[in-house]
């Protein structure tokens, strides 16, 4: 099993929105960064755990548990022309970017971005990094043991 931080602006996709789904599962969608991209279609599994991390918004910060519910599949907003995310290059037979379903777990406290850089045990999380903006990164056990006790 491995863990996993996703950003979703609140305004998109909220925890609120994926605990409201039906069956509290959304197609994560919209990721357009080769790097993140290769992570749901090369790394995560069904089962892998997700830290939902609200982005671009007054208070960033982790908001939610969550799962990995699906295998990766073609992203259906590449190849719709009034979506935000369409890609001209994009075909059915040649797909580029990828979703995953993501199944709510819990909302949680928000535990904001500040409070994250304060905790040394967390230092080396990926978000944390500076000039770090991917919408996917990896987390390590240790990091997701430390956050699931913050978290309760």
């Amino acid at each position: 099993m491995q863990y996993w931080l996703m950003k979703s602006e609140p305004d998109e996709v909220s925890i609120d929105d994926v605990m409201a789904a039906q069956d509290k599962t959304v197609p994560w969608f919209g990721v357009r960064n080769y790097q993140a991209r290769n992570f749901m279609r090369d790394a995560m599994q069904v089962g892998d755990g997700v830290l939902f991390y609200h982005s671009s918004c007054p208070e960033p910060g982790i908001a939610g548990i969550a799962e990995v519910v699906s295998g990766p599949y073609p992203d259906a907003t590449q190849f719709d022309k009034k979506s935000p995310y369409y890609d001209a290059k994009a075909t059915g037979e040649t797909p580029r970017w990828i979703s995953v379903d993501v199944k709510g777990v819990r909302k949680t406290r928000l535990l904001s971005l500040a409070e994250l850089r304060s905790i040394p045990d967390l230092e080396d999380m990926v978000v944390l990094q500076k000039g770090s903006r991917l919408s996917i990164t990896p987390v390590t056990a240790g990091q997701w043991k430390k956050l699931m006790t913050l978290l309760k």
